[in-house]
């Protein structure tokens, strides 16, 4: 049964929109203030013009197309293996979520069924990565609003997780980690591997979340900056296609992991009958900005339950579904020592050989940090996909903020950007 969260009731506020804006719609004296690109509350490289009657919003306009980066078009140039390095960069707040979406995708391309260990461990990076990203939005919506403690608790646990990626992939920030039927490399040693999870989810993780409550969850200032602002209800979240945690803060109960369960959270993901793991669905009702706070609070708890299922029966045996297959580069030693695995890198490196697509399309999405990250990809059967589109939750969740922004304060924008955790590189793409 999804979670509910009821946010405190002490901090009801009252926040003039519709009628606000009915009463003053034909007022001459307007101002206009461009909120961004550069500006430090933005985030990333978002503008936003603003029509301001005084310090009230009437109206909103933002601007996307300001990194170019033509994400899609890329797919076109490169690979199932080498566009990895791409996705990641999308959202860069947890980049091993996109590495996971996009070879979901394409496995369910190519109809490959991941082994036991490989969906272990893309399942515990994954829930690693839902972390990492809650852990600096809800840290930098405290600091938009002037608390810089709860941005230092969120970050410094965040530096560890940081660490675990290092450790398994031998990249920090953007680990570029699977590939397709498999990861890059298997984990060095599962020993420390486990230690180190184990470590984070027992210890640092519960003392990040239970500093960040005690700093802000009965704070006056905090509460009265997120409560009742940035309302956005069920109805509303459905008509905007809304996702993530912040459609779940409207009570939309809707996560991918339960309606569409992949990896770790299918049935006998394993082969041998074993159930899905147990995890709860926070849901909330409020649907604003505080609301949107308590839940991803809660959705890590509920990750590092996830985690804490899977750590300790890490599965033995082979990580990539075809270790000596053609789907992947074999091991760089073997290229070094065998006339074989030489052909083999040459062929997929060279050449269109070793890859065995359909002529057809595919849409495959997973339950990223903000929401229903997917990929639609239209294969020519050669080792490129002919198109790819995404469906990136930011842009998507970004459609619904001038809405939100009329009829409240400008000191308001903050941290109503701050609760949708736009991240502006899913919006250009």
């Amino acid at each position: 049964m999804p979670y509910t969260i009821q946010p405190d009731e002490a901090f009801d506020i009252d926040v003039e929109s519709t009628e606000y804006l009915k009463d003053h719609v034909d007022a001459p004296d307007r101002w206009i203030l461009n909120f961004g690109p550069q500006h430090p509350a933005t985030h990333t490289t978002l503008r936003i013009v603003l029509e301001l009657d005084g310090e009230r919003i009437v109206r909103a306009t933002p601007h996307i197309g300001y990194l170019h980066s033509g994400f899609e078009k890329l797919a076109e140039h490169h690979d199932y293996n080498q566009y990895v390095c791409t996705v990641s960069r999308m959202n860069y707040i947890s980049p091993i979520l996109n590495d996971i979406a996009w070879h979901h995708a394409v496995e369910t391309l190519l109809d490959i069924d991941l082994t036991p260990r490989c969906k272990v461990v893309r399942t515990i990076l994954g829930e690693l990565g839902r972390i990492q990203d809650h852990l600096l939005c809800v840290g930098a919506s405290a600091l938009d609003v002037g608390a810089f403690t709860g941005f230092l608790y969120g970050f410094n646990e965040r530096e560890f997780i940081l660490d675990i990626m290092d450790y398994v992939s031998g990249q920090r920030f953007h680990p570029d980690y699977t590939r397709v039927g498999g990861v890059a490399r298997d984990i060095p040693d599962d020993d420390v591997f486990k230690k180190m999870v184990r470590d984070f989810i027992d210890t640092r993780l519960p003392r990040a979340i239970k500093d960040i409550e005690t700093l802000l969850n009965r704070n006056r200032i905090f509460c009265d900056r997120l409560h009742n602002v940035g309302v956005i209800n069920r109805e509303e979240a459905i008509a905007w296609s809304l996702s993530g945690p912040v459609a779940r803060a409207s009570g939309v109960k809707r996560d991918l992991r339960k309606d569409e369960p992949y990896l770790c959270f299918e049935d006998n993901w394993d082969g041998q009958g074993a159930e899905a793991v147990a995890f709860s669905v926070p849901v909330s009702d409020d649907g604003d900005c505080l609301s949107r706070y308590l839940v991803r609070l809660e959705e890590m708890r509920q990750s590092a339950r996830i985690i804490d299922q899977l750590i300790d029966k890490l599965p033995t045996g082979p990580i990539d579904t075809h270790p000596d297959g053609k789907h992947r580069l074999p091991a760089k030693g073997d290229v070094y020592g065998s006339i074989e695995a030489t052909i083999q890198q040459f062929e997929i490196i060279m050449t269109n050989r070793g890859w065995d697509t359909p002529v057809g399309e595919c849409y495959g999405a997973i339950e990223a940090s903000n929401g229903e990250l997917g990929f639609y990809i239209v294969a020519d059967g050669t080792n490129r996909p002919w198109r790819a589109s995404t469906r990136p939750p930011s842009l998507i969740n970004y459609q619904v903020f001038a809405k939100l922004l009329e009829g409240h304060m400008v000191a308001d924008v903050v941290a109503i950007l701050g609760s949708l955790n736009i991240i502006a590189a899913e919006l250009d793409r």
